[in-house]
This record gives structure tokens, C-alpha cells and sequence, in this order.
């Protein structure tokens, strides 16, 4: 039986998305032509889950805090239309030095920053990017409330958070948690073991998983050890697909049904991701990645 699951996931009011997100790490180049190129063809290869954030440009090239938001507002500021064709995601909680901020005041002037920087009225899915411990989760919710009620924001999701975290916040909202953004890939199965994932099917959260290819060291095999590559090289050549495929089909197996986040700047890349992890993976297969990622045999 394939568990490979290439079909879209349902995310409540903001409707259906691809199981690919765009992801805007790396979205730094400065030339505004090359951008529209970039998001037009995600949008094409059917990415319409547009993730970005706002401490996003602090670093890959970057000028600075809020500049990835702001080369992505100025794609849509000259080419409107690409908004309705897209469920736009960022994140904020972040606030270098200090580190994180998710207190009332300031998730509040960080969601209204975001909304500036990309010059849209509503941002389609809000997200905390790490959780504040020194922040109530009872605050926390009130000023997510707040921003949904005024139109600001129309989903909330949390990224990098423990399930206690997650369902803290959750106690104290009207409305569910939609997303959860673990680090997940055949080299880190962390939501695989530590209950996430069981979390998020039992909670009807999605989780959207980044680095799935650890920032491209599946594709590449830089720092890797040789026996997930040789088994991940077993399944592609089997496959006909490139170790990249085999890695994002593995992150799509699992049955909560995750949203895998890629960040590739290649036109070409991001218009065969589909068609690369359209794959078939069995039991064998997985167990066979999550062993060979461990380096222990299963019990």
C-alpha cells in the first residue's frame, strides 16, 4: 500500500492548499522581477501556502528584520492579483535581542508590522513562531482573538511549539489552533517520537513541517550518514526520482497528513517537486528511512 499522500489538506475557512508550502527563508533577492518569477511559479506548481515571517531577512542574504516580508509585499504590490491565488502565512514572536516577545502589546504591533510589510488588510493564517514562556497563554489568546475579531488575522497557528505549549494556548482560545510548524524530515523524526504528530491527529491540527530537507543536505548528502543516503539512493533509483523525492515523499507518508515546507529558489526545482515525490512508499520503505535515520534496529 503507498502511503504517499500528494493530496490537498483542508484548512478551515482558508480552504484548500497544496501538501507543498512555499517557504520564504531565502526569499532575499533583490531583483523584483526574479521574485514574481519565483512566487508565480509556486503558485502554478500548485504552492498556493505562501509561509514567510517577519524576522525573516536577519540572515541567507538578508538586509535585515521584516525585508523578506517586504520583497514579498512588493511582489503583490505589482502583481495584485497573485493574492487571490494564495493562503498567506506568516509568523511573529521574535523580536531580536531579546528574544522572544509574545506579550499583548507586542504580538499585537508585530502582526499590525507584518500586515504593513506586505501591504494586505488580513493576513490568512497568523502563527507564533517560538513560544514566549514568559507570557500568559491566557494574554496570549486574548490579543489572537482580538486581531481575528478585527479582520487582521483569520486563522492562528503556532510554530516550534511542545504540545503543553500548544495546548495552553489552546485552552484559552474561542477558535482552533489550525497549524503546528515542527522540524521534521527522514534525518530529524523528532514529531515521530516525542508525540506531536499523535497530537495533531487527535486535535485535527496540520502540521506543516520545515527543513524537510534539512536546508538541502538530503538532496546534497553533505554531513549525512551513509546508511540513510544508501537507503534513500536504494528507494530512488527503484522510483525513478532524485534523493530529494524519496526524502519529501517520506515527510508526506505520514498519516497526519503534513504540509511539507520548501524553500528552493529554482523555478525548475519548485515546478517538479510534485511530480518528484510522486512516488510509492510501503511500510518497508519508511521503516526502513526512520531505522536507517536512527541507526538502532526497531524493537
Amino acid at each position: 500500500m503507498n502511503l504517499v499522500d500528494l493530496s490537498s489538506r483542508t484548512l478551515g475557512q482558508l480552504g484548500d492548499v497544496g501538501p507543498f508550502s512555499f517557504g520564504m527563508w531565502r526569499f532575499t533577492d533583490t531583483d523584483l522581477n526574479r521574485r514574481i518569477e519565483l512566487v508565480e511559479a509556486a503558485l502554478s506548481a500548485g504552492l498556493n501556502l505562501i509561509d514567510t515571517a517577519d524576522v525573516y531577512g536577519l540572515d541567507w542574504n538578508g538586509t535585515g528584520f521584516g525585508t523578506v516580508e517586504i520583497a514579498l509585499g512588493e511582489v503583490l504590490q505589482q502583481r495584485p492579483e497573485l493574492r487571490e491565488r494564495m493562503v498567506l502565512a506568516t509568523k511573529g514572536g521574535i523580536v531580536p535581542p531579546t528574544p522572544y516577545d509574545s506579550s499583548p502589546t507586542a504580538i499585537t504591533a508585530a502582526c499590525e508590522a507584518s500586515l504593513r510589510r506586505l501591504h494586505v488588510d488580513t493576513i490568512d493564517l497568523y502563527q507564533i513562531h517560538r513560544p514566549d514562556m514568559f507570557v500568559h497563554p491566557e494574554a496570549l489568546a486574548g490579543a489572537l482573538s482580538a486581531l481575528r475579531e478585527q479582520g487582521k488575522i483569520r486563522e492562528v497557528g503556532v510554530s516550534n511549539h511542545t504540545i503543553a505549549q500548544t495546548t495552553a494556548l489552546q485552552t484559552f482560545l474561542p477558535f482552533p489552533i489550525l497549524t503546528t510548524q515542527p522540524q521534521f524530515s527522514a534525518l530529524d523524526l523528532t514529531p515521530l517520537r516525542d508525540g506531536t504528530f499523535d497530537h495533531c491527529m487527535s486535535s485535527a491540527i496540520t502540521p506543516m513541517a520545515w527543513s524537510p530537507l534539512v536546508g538541502g543536505r538530503l538532496a546534497t548528502g553533505d554531513n549525512v550518514h551513509s546508511e540513510l543516503l544508501a537507503v534513500l539512493d536504494y528507494i530512488a533509483v527503484r522510483e525513478a526520482t532524485d534523493r530529494a523525492g524519496v526524502a519529501l515523499a517520506f515527510v508526506l507518508a505520514h498519516p497526519a497528513r503534513p504540509i511539507a515546507i520548501v524553500g528552493t529558489q529554482s523555478v525548475d526545482r519548485l515546478a517538479s517537486l510534485a511530480t518528484s515525490a510522486n512516488i510509492n512508499l510501503d511500510r518497508n520503505d519508511v521503516y526502513a528511512i526512520i531505522q536507517a535515520s536512527e541507526g538502532v534496529p526497531l524493537p
